[in-house]
């Protein structure tokens, strides 16, 4: 691919599309699978940047994975060769994670809780995403761990050790710490309690449990019994995982049903767990033609097909704090809709999308601007005024995967060309998405 990508205004979208495999539950599967006792398969994991920098990570630190083609399964299937929570080895190098901030923060919580030295590095992007969220409280678990910058940043130094049990209360909703401080838990001696403000994504506990963690949730509440005292191990047992589709690459094809004329598109085999689909709620509110079809379960995970039709006329709504962690990877294309709803769209609470890939308020507000819309930027969000007519013009991604799809989908709708800079970045979750936009294009 190049890394340019010029795209123009385009008739209605029809047809049906299955999204790439969810990139948490990737991350996840291959993390959790590894920390297990036995063999497990991963089918329809998620070959982008991100989850391959996981895979690459725990192959590191001595975990054997194999994968096979897909045959029927469209992403194949991915064999992991567990070795149990403490059976990985030092790596002979530094640990590169890419641009994944998942991979990081997760492998973090791992590594706090084994004796032995690990770096963790990242590239640029990564190296100046907040790093201090997880590190204050792994050292409040005994951990020995820092970073640069007093802390704040890649790389990270990890000396693993005895860890233990203590109660956090999160000043931010986040998966990534959530989960960060799961995985040392489970390491930890006694029980380690953790409250979140608001519901985050629970992917890691719905896997944990399956596969035999002694984990509960209550409210915001999660905990998770660690290691017994007197020297007794608990264990991981290894788990067959079907991944399905990922909600957040889903939503790009579901905006642009809603917001191209004329178009009928079913998006198949979409995770739907209840942590993630708040652009669900935020599109009916929009009164968006959104319909759930098929609804099934999947390896302990809700999947529905959706079926999107072009609105006659959306909404503009307001969207709180209390919403973002449900939504927080669809902020990007939720200011696509709202340029196209009458009113005035007001999202707040969403100061964590500064510390993204990119500042995704700063960016969305920048490259909007550029197209036509009016707006007004906030510390903590953003107001979008619709119905705006866009206007094509060279627009960036800021190297920001969401970004780009997102700026893709307003070039549907926008008078003339639109080119967008660094569009290789979609890569990181979505390899061929542009293929499968155009594929709708009638």
């Amino acid at each position: 691919m190049t890394n340019t990508m010029e795209l123009h205004k385009t008739g209605s979208l029809k047809g049906e599309i299955t999204p790439p495999p969810d990139k948490s539950l990737s991350h996840r599967a291959v993390m959790f699978a590894s920390l297990a006792e036995g063999t497990s398969r991963v089918r329809n994991f998620l070959r982008a940047e991100d989850p391959l920098s996981t895979m690459r990570a725990f192959r590191s630190l001595g975990i054997g994975i194999s994968e096979e083609p897909g045959g029927e399964v469209p992403g194949g299937e991915v064999i992991i060769h567990g070795k149990g929570l403490h059976g990985l080895q030092e790596s002979f190098d530094v640990i590169d994670c890419g641009n994944s901030g998942t991979t990081v923060r997760l492998l973090s919580g791992i590594l706090a809780g084994n004796p032995f030295f690990s770096v963790l590095t990242g590239d640029n992007s990564l190296k100046q995403r907040p790093m201090a969220r997880v590190v204050a409280p792994l050292k409040s678990m005994g951990a020995d761990i820092s970073g640069r910058a007093g802390d704040k940043y890649l790389p990270l130094a990890i000396r693993g050790g005895e860890l233990k049990a203590v109660e956090y209360v999160m000043p931010v909703a986040s998966a990534q710490v959530k989960s960060c401080l799961i995985l040392a838990g489970l390491y930890a001696e006694g029980t380690t309690v953790i409250t979140e403000p608001f519901r985050s994504r629970d992917h890691t506990e719905r896997i944990l449990a399956a596969m035999g963690a002694e984990i509960s949730v209550e409210g915001l509440t999660v905990r998770v019994n660690g290691q017994p005292p007197g020297g007794g191990r608990r264990a991981l047992q290894a788990l067959d995982i079907t991944v399905p589709a990922d909600f957040s690459s889903a939503a790009f094809f579901m905006a642009a049903s809603l917001i191209v004329p004329g178009s009928e598109v079913l998006v198949k085999g979409v995770g739907i767990n209840p942590t993630r689909t708040g652009l669900l709620d935020v599109l009916r509110q929009m009164g968006g033609c959104v319909a759930l079809r098929n609804e099934r379960e999947v390896s302990g995970e809700p999947v529905a097909d959706i079926h999107c039709t072009a609105a006659d006329g959306l909404r503009a709504v307001t969207v709180g704090e209390e919403s973002i962690p449900s939504l927080i990877d669809e902020f990007p294309i939720l200011c696509i809709l709202a340029t196209q709803a009458e009113g005035t769209t007001e999202i707040r609470g969403a100061e964590e999308l500064r510390v993204k890939e990119s500042d995704r308020i700063r960016a969305m507000a920048s490259e909007l601007k550029k197209m036509g819309v009016g707006l007004e930027e906030f510390p903590d969000g953003i107001a979008i005024k619709g119905k705006t007519k866009l206007k094509g013009c060279p627009v960036e991604s800021y190297d920001d995967h969401r970004i780009a799809m997102s700026l893709a989908v307003a070039a549907l709708i926008a008078e003339g060309t639109t080119t967008i800079g660094n569009a290789s970045c979609v890569d990181i979750s979505f390899p061929g998405f542009f293929e499968q936009l155009r594929s709708l294009s009638t």
